[in-house]
C-alpha cells in the first residue's frame, strides 16, 4: 500500500520511518528537501510538491507545525486538494485550530475526498518507538480505512467521533492540561526550592503520589534543566495555549488559567526561550520571582 507523508520534523521523521519499517511504500515531501535524505536511503521516494505526493497515493499524512504551514501544503495549485483522487484521505496529525479542521473537512468533502484528524500524544521518543497515542476523528468509512496505517505509528487509538474537528479539540484540551501541569509544577518546585529543599527530593514525593509518566518525565526535565534540544518547543506550547483560548472563547467556556500560562510563555519568548523545551516555563517564573 502506498502512503504519502508530508512534514519531516521532530515528530514527522520518526513517524515516516516507522511506516517504512511496517512495509508501506512511502512517498515523502518536506519544505527543506535535505531532511528527506535518510528516508530516501531507506527506500522512500521524494515528491517535488504536495500535489505530486497526493497524486502518488490515495492516503496522505501531514505532520506540520501550525495552521499556516498546513494551509500552505493543502491549498493552491500545488496543494493536496488538487492531487488527492476521489475518496482519497487526508490524515492530519498536526495540532491545528478547530476552525481550520472544519474548513479542511468541508474543502475535502466538496471534492469527494475525506479529511481525518489523527492528532498524536507523545514526544519524539514516543514517535520513534511507535508508542504514540492517537486521537482519531472523521467519517467512519475513512476511519476504518486508516486504522492499519495508524497502528504502525502508535500503541493506542482513541476514536473520538465522526467530525475531524472533534479530534482537534480533544488534542487542544489535552495539551492545555499538560501546560497547566507545567505551570503548577514550576510554581511548586520554585516554592520548595526557596525553602532549601532539592527539587529532585520534591519530585520523589510527587511521583510516588501521582504515579504519572507525564509528571515523571516533565519533572525530570525541569529538575535537570534539560531544555535543549527541545522535545516540544516553547513557541509551539504558546501556539497551543492560544488555540485553547480561542476554542474556549468560541463556545463561551471559562479558561482562566489560559491567560496566566499565555503570559508566562510570552515572557519566555521575549527572553529568547522559544526554541527551548516548553518545560523552560520554570525559567519564566524564576525571572518573575526575582
Amino acid at each position: 500500500m502506498k502512503v504519502s507523508f508530508i512534514g519531516l520534523g521532530n515528530m514527522g521523521f520518526p513517524m515516516a520511518q516507522n511506516l517504512l519499517k511496517a512495509g508501506y511504500e512511502l512517498i515523502i515531501f518536506n519544505r527543506t528537501s535535505e531532511k528527506a535524505g535518510p528516508l530516501m536511503h531507506q527506500g522512500a521516494r521524494y515528491a517535488q510538491t504536495p500535489l505530486e505526493a497526493a497524486k502518488e497515493s490515495d492516503l496522505v499524512i501531514t505532520m506540520l507545525s501550525d495552521d499556516a504551514a498546513l494551509e500552505e501544503v493543502v491549498e493552491g495549485p500545488n496543494g493536496i486538494l488538487n492531487g488527492l483522487p476521489e475518496k482519497g484521505i487526508h490524515i492530519s496529525a498536526s495540532t491545528i485550530s478547530v476552525d481550520l479542521a472544519r474548513k479542511l473537512s468541508t474543502a475535502h468533502a466538496e471534492r469527494k475526498q475525506y479529511f481525518v484528524s489523527a492528532t498524536v500524544l507523545g514526544r519524539p521518543d514516543a514517535a520513534k518507538a511507535a508508542k504514540l497515542r492517537i486521537l482519531l476523528a472523521g467519517p467512519e468509512q475513512a476511519r476504518q480505512r486508516v486504522m492499519p496505517v495508524l497502528a504502525a505509528l502508535g500503541q493506542e487509538i482513541f476514536e473520538i467521533g465522526d467530525h475531524g474537528e472533534e479530534g482537534n479539540v480533544v488534542k487542544i484540551g489535552v495539551n492545555f492540561l499538560i501546560a497547566s501541569m507545567l505551570e503548577a509544577l514550576s510554581e511548586a518546585q520554585l516554592m520548595v526550592e526557596k525553602y532549601g529543599v532539592e527539587p529532585a527530593r520534591f519530585m520523589d514525593v510527587v511521583n510516588a503520589l501521582f504515579q504519572s509518566p507525564v509528571y515523571r518525565n516533565y519533572g525530570a526535565i525541569m529538575t535537570e534543566q534539560r531544555f535543549e534540544p527541545a522535545g516540544f518547543k516553547m513557541k509551539l506550547g504558546l501556539k497551543d495555549v492560544e488555540l485553547a483560548i480561542k476554542a474556549a472563547q468560541s463556545v463561551h467556556a471559562p479558561l482562566p488559567l489560559g491567560q496566566l500560562i499565555h503570559n508566562h510563555f510570552s515572557v519566555g519568548m521575549a527572553r529568547g526561550y522559544g526554541e527551548m523545551d516548553w518545560t523552560a516555563l520554570i525559567r519564566c517564573l524564576e525571572h518573575s520571582s526575582k
